[in-house]
C-alpha cells in the first residue's frame, strides 16, 4: 500500500510545518518507548489515541484490510506522527496505518513524538488525507472550516497549505451550504462533488438529489435540469439564431462542466479549449509545490 511508502508532497508540507511548530517532545521513560535511530521509537498502540478532529470520519473497511495484510508482511514501514495528551499520545498524522496496525495484532508502531499545538495538528491531519489517498469532498471542506473557524486561516493560507487553488477551496466550502440530505448524499458517495455543485443551483437541491441517485443522471444531466426552470425565450427572438446560439450554449456548457470536473479531481484551476477535432488541456499551477503534485499523478508515483 502506498500509504507506508514516504510521499514527496506530504514529506514537505510536513517539514514545512515541523519546522515552525514543532519541537522534540522531552525524553520519556523506558517502559512507555523505546527509542531508535532518527528519534523513532516503538509506542504501545493501546496509548495512542484518534485524533477527535481528524477530517477523515469514514475508513474503506477493504483499503485497511489490504493495508494490515501488507504490515503484516512487512511490518510499518513509515512511523506515525504523534503529540503528548496527558499520560498518552494523540496521533497528528497516520490515523490508517494505527488502525491497520490494529488488525495487524501488533503490540506496537514505530512513531515519531513531538510537541505540536492545536493549529498546526489540524494543518498536518488534513494534508496527511489530502495527499495520501484523497478524501470525500465534504470532508476535505469541514477539513478547511475548522482551520478557518478555529485557528483563524484564510482561504488563500488553506491553499497554499494544500496546495490547492483558492477557487477549488471556495467550492469545497460551499457544498457545507446545502440540505442536510443533498451532504449525507455526498459523504456516502451517491452522488459526486460534480453533482453536487449542480444541485447548490437548483430551486429544490433535495429533490434534483433524489432524481441523480434514482435515474442515475449525470454531472452534465444534473446540470441542465437545475437550468431547465431558469430558461425562458425571449418574445419574438428568431428561432434559427436561437438554435444556433442554443447549440454554442450546450458546446461551451460541455466543456465548461469538463473543467470542473477536472479542477475537483486535481484541485487546480483547469482550461479545455476544443476546436474541430483537437484542442489543448491547461493546468494552471501557482506554486513548485502544486506542480510537483501534477507531475506525480500524471507519473503514477503515490502522492
Amino acid at each position: 500500500m502506498s500509504a507506508d511508502r514516504p510521499a514527496k508532497g506530504l514529506g514537505m508540507g510536513l517539514q514545512a510545518l515541523l519546522g515552525e511548530a514543532a519541537r522534540p517532545a522531552p525524553a520519556l521513560a523506558a517502559d512507555d518507548a523505546q527509542a531508535t535511530r532518527g528519534g523513532i521509537r516503538e509506542i504501545d498502540i493501546a496509548r495512542i489515541k484518534p485524533n477527535p478532529n481528524q477530517p477523515r470520519v469514514q475508513f474503506d473497511e477493504d483499503a485497511l484490510d489490504e493495508l494490515a495484510e501488507s504490515i503484516r508482511q512487512r511490518g510499518v514501514l513509515q512511523p506515525i506522527l504523534l503529540k503528548p495528551h496527558g499520560e498518552d499520545y494523540l496521533i497528528v498524522a497516520g490515523e490508517r496505518r494505527w488502525r491497520a496496525a490494529q488488525r495487524a495484532r501488533l503490540h506496537s508502531i514505530p512513531a515519531i513524538v513531538r510537541e505540536i499545538d492545536d493549529s498546526a495538528t489540524a494543518e498536518l491531519a488534513l494534508i496527511e488525507n489530502i495527499q495520501r489517498q484523497d478524501l470525500n469532498p465534504l470532508e476535505e471542506a469541514e477539513g478547511y472550516r475548522q482551520l478557518i473557524q478555529r485557528h483563524g486561516h484564510t482561504q488563500d493560507d488553506i491553499g497554499r497549505i494544500v496546495h490547492k487553488s483558492r477557487s477549488h477551496i471556495s467550492n469545497l466550502l460551499r457544498l457545507l451550504e446545502l440540505p442536510e440530505f443533498v451532504r449525507q448524499s455526498l459523504l456516502q458517495g451517491d452522488i459526486s462533488m460534480g453533482h453536487a455543485r449542480a444541485v447548490a443551483t437548483a430551486d429544490d437541491p433535495e429533490e434534483l438529489t433524489r432524481q441523480i441517485v434514482a435515474r442515475g443522471l449525470s454531472v452534465r444531466q444534473a446540470e441542465e435540469r437545475a437550468r431547465r426552470e431558469k430558461r425562458r425565450p425571449g418574445p419574438g427572438a428568431d428561432i434559427g439564431r436561437a438554435s444556433a446560439r442554443n447549440a454554442a450554449k450546450a458546446a461551451d456548457a460541455d466543456l465548461d462542466a469538463l473543467e470542473r470536473q477536472l479542477g475537483d479531481i486535481l484541485g487546480l484551476k483547469v482550461q479545455v479549449t476544443h476546436k474541430g477535432q483537437g484542442g489543448n488541456v491547461t493546468l494552471h499551477y501557482s506554486s513548485l509545490d502544486q506542480l510537483d503534485m501534477i507531475c506525480q499523478r500524471l507519473s503514477g508515483e503515490p502522492i
